[in-house]
């Protein structure tokens, strides 16, 4: 077994666990005794397959992006995730935790969301198989993510906005967890990303996995090789870049390059590069690497892209980080920006701001001509319009 993956206690070398209140026991339980055995079954396996290259319209692209690849000197190959239906890598996961709910006879569903992304592909799961859902997000992320909020509500989501703390993905994780804690038999909770108690990380992390599963098979075709020499993607608590490195992490000659948001700078006070700045800690659920205060309280992070503006990172990623097997660097908000643009122009496609925080990381990098350098386009640049007008005077 990979010395990267879980292990039979739920743990990525210190970081893992099940830090849960006694009322969540029985939810988290119930999971974590199913999950391996539900997805391994072969109808699940066969509607998961089928859902996920008839309704996401997978394999999603891998495509040499030429001009990119001249500027940077390397062969600059991105994981278009953008193209999946809903804009983002966040239906892979949803798809399969729905299908795990019906198995478990669950009737409401209920989510977090910070850019809106992961509420907007639950949504769409939720109406695609009749289920009741309710989607928790912070009353920023809802007043910059306006779109998003717009298309769960026309799915028949309910948007509650949660008005504590900063008012972002930390906050509407909170109470997403509360309401779990109030509902315990009929509702399953779809997390969005690699974190919280065992065993969502690496549930999430396998649906996820199929990014760089197709990213092999796809790189053979193209190239005559299936590891590339660099695996890039940004990361807030880290799924779209857990499901880039998935294939890769026993493959010493792949590195693996995560990208954190710094903000307004890592030292700033504005920012979310949690592994520059945080230590370890216990963050819904899980124990992993978070920012806080000398005395344990979180820090409020700060991103441009509300899908960056979290605490902390996934467990597995805080493993990966600690035992040196990624690299884990921070982009600004200028950087991003910047890099955004850049893609828009050198090759008519405008990412996310999430993923262009990956795409910024390549300015910080010098390849040889002939690397293969995977970037993981998370998510398309639609929900982001605003911001990027605001920001470049468009």
């Amino acid at each position: 077994m990979s010395k990267y993956q879980v292990n039979e206690k739920g743990y990525y070398g210190n970081f893992g666990g099940a830090y849960i209140p006694e009322m969540l026991y029985p939810n988290v339980e119930e999971l974590r005794q199913q999950y391996l055995t539900i997805m391994q079954r072969p109808d699940f396996r066969a509607e998961f397959n089928q859902l996920l290259k008839d309704y996401v319209g997978r394999p999603s692209p891998l495509y040499l992006a030429r001009r990119l690849s001249e500027r940077y000197k390397a062969n600059v190959f991105l994981k278009r995730e953008d193209l999946n239906h809903t804009g983002a890598h966040k239906i892979n996961n949803t798809i399969g935790q729905i299908l795990l709910a019906e198995r478990l006879g669950k009737k409401r569903i209920i989510a977090e969301t910070g850019a809106g992304q992961h509420g907007v592909a639950t949504a769409t799961v939720c109406a695609l198989k009749g289920l009741e859902c309710v989607v928790y997000m912070g009353a920023v992320d809802i007043e910059r993510q306006a779109p998003n909020v717009a298309r769960m509500k026309m799915m028949g989501a309910e948007v509650v906005a949660a008005n504590s703390g900063s008012k972002t993905l930390k906050d509407a994780t909170n109470e997403a967890l509360r309401d779990w804690i109030n509902n315990p038999v009929d509702t399953h909770y779809i997390i969005g990303s690699v974190v919280g108690p065992h065993p969502y990380p690496d549930m999430v992390a396998r649906f996820q996995s199929v990014i760089s599963e197709e990213t092999k098979r796809q790189l053979l075709e193209q190239t005559g090789r299936e590891n590339p020499d660099f695996a890039i993607a940004c990361v807030g608590g880290g799924s779209n870049a857990i499901g880039m490195f998935y294939h890769f992490l026993d493959e010493p000659t792949v590195r693996l390059v995560a990208v954190e948001a710094a903000g307004l700078g890592v030292e700033s006070g504005e920012s979310a590069a949690t592994t520059a700045l945080g230590r370890e800690g216990v963050l819904h659920g899980s124990r992993s690497i978070l920012m806080q205060t000398a005395d344990g309280q979180v820090v409020e992070p700060y991103s441009i892209s509300a899908g960056l503006d979290y605490p902390g990172i996934g467990p597995q990623h805080a493993w990966l980080y600690t035992s040196g097997r990624a690299q884990y660097s921070s982009i600004t908000d200028d950087e991003a920006m910047k890099a955004g643009l850049l893609l828009t122009r050198l090759e008519g496609i405008i990412p996310a701001i999430e993923s262009a925080h990956a795409l910024a990381q390549l300015e910080k990098m010098t390849f040889r001509k002939d690397d293969n350098v995977v970037v993981c386009l998370s998510g398309r640049g639609d929900k982001d319009l605003d911001n990027y007008m605001k920001y470049f005077g468009f």
